[in-house]
């Protein structure tokens, strides 16, 4: 798992945070602003589509109009897995399922799909363990 992450850190710069609002007490807010100090580009994507961080937001994944490397999914296990089918259908590169969010179906159907894929795991904790290297140190 440790290399899924590593590998999703590294690699993915546009987010999609489902579930992200202006919402100063959820979690979302927060791991997204994280994010976003990190040189990532995050996208809210909630009902509401309200604009977060200084981002446009979007009421449904399929409404983002470029493309999105990873889809960070804060809502209930129960909701997740369509979340999951529709980051598959936008031909995302991964999905990460936030601390607490578990479905196992999900994970086959999107790993079966090509996508990389964490589940029960937040990226701002993990950032300091598997993120990517600061820029002084020389990459071969």
């Amino acid at each position: 798992m440790d290399e899924t992450i590593r590998k999703i850190l590294a690699d993915c710069e546009t987010w999609a945070v489902v579930g992200l609002s202006n919402n100063t007490s959820r979690a979302a807010y927060g791991v997204a602003r994280f994010l976003q100090s990190h040189g990532k580009r995050i996208v809210p994507v909630h009902p509401s589509a309200s604009t977060v961080h200084g981002e446009k937001g979007y009421a449904t994944l399929a409404e983002i109009p470029f493309p999105v490397d990873c889809v960070d999914v804060f809502v209930r296990s129960q909701l997740a897995g369509d979340i999951a089918d529709q980051a598959v259908g936008i031909n995302a590169k991964a999905v990460w399922f936030q601390l607490g969010v578990v479905d196992q179906d999900a994970y086959t159907r999107t790993t079966a799909a090509g996508l990389t894929m964490v589940m029960n795991h937040c990226p701002a904790i993990e950032w300091g363990r598997l993120g990517p290297a600061s820029e002084s140190v020389t990459r071969s």
